[in-house]
């Protein structure tokens, strides 16, 4: 099993907001690609910022292609509100292989 893991930053003003954007868009958009074992939305509020982590679960590096294209280590932002809430796009996400987990 593989973790993707995408951060972005909202202003703290949206957090809220932009949760219920990613519940509405990536987080389905994760869940119904073939080979999607799940995904956890993380939140840090600071001062002004919101930072946020997606780790969606996969079960092979092909379903992780399903969902994000062949250069797997691009981040996408396909929805069209990702613009208006994140302070920078960033470029890349990471992939780490999952060597333990809960029973």
């Amino acid at each position: 099993m593989i973790a993707r893991i995408w951060h972005g930053v909202t202003p703290a003003a949206k957090a809220d907001e932009f949760l219920a954007y990613i519940r509405q868009t990536g987080e389905p958009a994760y869940r119904n690609t073939e080979g999607n074992c799940g995904v956890f939305i993380l939140r840090r509020m600071e001062n002004d910022r919101a930072d946020f982590l997606l780790i969606s679960l996969w079960d092979s590096l092909e379903a992780i292609r399903r969902f994000a294209g062949p250069d797997i280590d691009l981040a996408t932002y396909p929805f069209p509100k990702d613009r208006e809430f994140l302070v920078e796009l960033e470029p890349k996400v990471l992939h780490y292989e999952i060597m333990a987990r809960p029973e």
